[in-house]
């Protein structure tokens, strides 16, 4: 069940600081990577146990005889291997593992559970779809004298959500009196951030009203997510009448303002007033960052307006604000969908000759590019190029380059793709997802 390679890239992450170390001394750094090498072996270990789990193999019984010693790093290792792995076959295996697991950590003298130890079960749960285990666990965690956090929030928002029960896990979260909202104002800020992460903006528009009618007041951070949500439902007037309130509330715009008012103005098509916007930013000390650019062209690519684009584009390097991969990847997309393949590839090899190394989006819209261009060869050799340095190929990638291929009859090549992406062992439970596909 547990694929090597997937652990591995677990095992080599970068280490949390656990303090009590000196960053200056050589031999505490040694022991250091000792310790964090003993444990990643260890988790491997404890994997190999948990994989022969079932008749005959009882893993409680073989962990204990292993005699390793259980620590906060050791129990985040194991958990987040077995995350890593749950796909639509094994889910309900990886789940009571990963209890199964957790119970017996738990249970060892030497060791005691954490909220985030908590956190990473129950997003094992989550991801499992045992959602009254994971509540089981939620209460489990509040008896055991840790209060929940935005990031608890935050995995159960994302998990119910998409099971239709986001108003309940909001409703429960205002009521709840253990909720630790630092470093928010208060919980409903806090609820609020996580539902802007996770698009729920009409719950958005409720939690606000709940806020008010408890007497809370909204600050800079309220007023940004709600115009963000009243943008994204449409709503501008409502959007309009909430920057004209906040400024009566004496709160000025900041970044994250200026960024909501870019990306309008750009999406509305109007570099003039944006370039006034910009120009203003300068005047009260805010000086336009990257993002900044990146967001009004995103909304002027959507808008259709190219030569814009590239005007903002440049006068962001000449404001002295580099383009990052994600600016790349905005301005590629809108000459992609125009149709503008060649400067799509023009604009793709700069950012490479300039160190900016392409993401896993970058390179899907470049096959998209040469797909809708009918160039299948050179998007086959693009999926290649992406694989060879190191840039996994996401469910997307494959699914366009197979729906491009089978649209243009190209169905042997299209099942090559798939047979590759079989054969990495990745996307198997997403298969049906892809357009008549059959299994050959």
């Amino acid at each position: 069940m547990w694929k090597g390679s997937s652990f591995d890239s677990v095992f080599h992450e970068t280490p949390d600081n656990f303090g009590g170390y000196e960053s200056g001394s050589d031999g505490c750094f040694s022991t250091r990577q000792g310790f964090f090498e003993s444990g990643r072996d260890d988790a491997r270990r404890i994997l190999e146990v948990l994989q022969q789990d079932g008749p005959g193999c009882d893993a409680k019984a073989a962990l204990s005889e292993m005699q390793i010693r259980v620590s906060g790093f050791l129990v985040r290792e194991v958990l987040k291997g077995i995350l890593k792995n749950i796909n639509y076959a094994n889910k309900t295996r990886c789940a009571k593992l990963g209890y199964k697991f957790f119970v017996w950590s738990g249970q060892q003298e030497i060791y005691r559970h954490t909220a985030n130890s908590y956190h990473l079960i129950i997003k094992i749960f989550a991801e499992c779809e045992e959602y009254k285990a994971m509540w089981r666990l939620v209460d489990e965690m509040i008896e055991n004298g840790f209060p929940t956090t935005a990031r608890t929030f935050n995995i159960l928002i994302c998990t119910c959500g998409e099971a239709g029960l986001a108003r309940n896990v909001v409703e429960r979260f205002i009521k709840s009196k253990t909720f630790n909202y630092r470093p928010f104002k208060h919980s409903y800020n806090a609820i609020l951030h996580t539902l802007l992460a996770v698009n729920q903006y009409k719950l958005i528009e409720w939690v606000y009203q709940q806020m008010l009618a408890e007497g809370f007041a909204p600050d800079i951070l309220t007023y940004n997510i709600l115009m963000h949500a009243k943008y994204r439902l449409g709503k501008l007037e409502q959007f309009h009448r909430l920057l004209d309130e906040m400024a009566r509330c004496g709160f000025f715009p900041d970044f994250h303002t200026y960024n909501i008012l870019l990306h309008v103005l750009g999406k509305g098509n109007k570099p003039l007033a944006a370039l006034n916007l910009l120009n203003h930013m300068k005047e009260v000390g805010l000086h336009p960052a990257v993002h900044h650019f990146t967001t009004l062209i995103d909304g002027l690519s959507r808008a259709g307006n190219l030569d814009a684009c590239k005007y903002f584009f440049d006068e962001m390097i000449k404001n002295g604000c580099m383009p990052d991969v994600v600016c790349y990847t905005v301005i590629i997309m809108g000459f992609i969908v125009a149709g503008k393949l060649e400067k799509a590839q023009e604009m793709f090899d700069e950012m490479i000759a300039k160190g900016q190394l392409p993401n896993v989006f970058t390179y899907n819209s470049m096959i998209r590019g040469y797909c809708m261009a009918r160039k299948f060869e050179e998007a086959c050799s693009i999926l290649k190029e992406m694989e060879a340095r190191g840039c996994n190929p996401n469910f997307v990638v494959y699914s366009t380059l197979v729906s491009h291929l089978r649209n243009a009859g190209r169905h042997s090549e299209a099942r090559e793709v798939i047979k590759n992406m079989l054969e990495k062992g990745q996307y198997v439970h997403l298969l049906s997802k892809i357009k008549r596909f059959r299994r050959c």
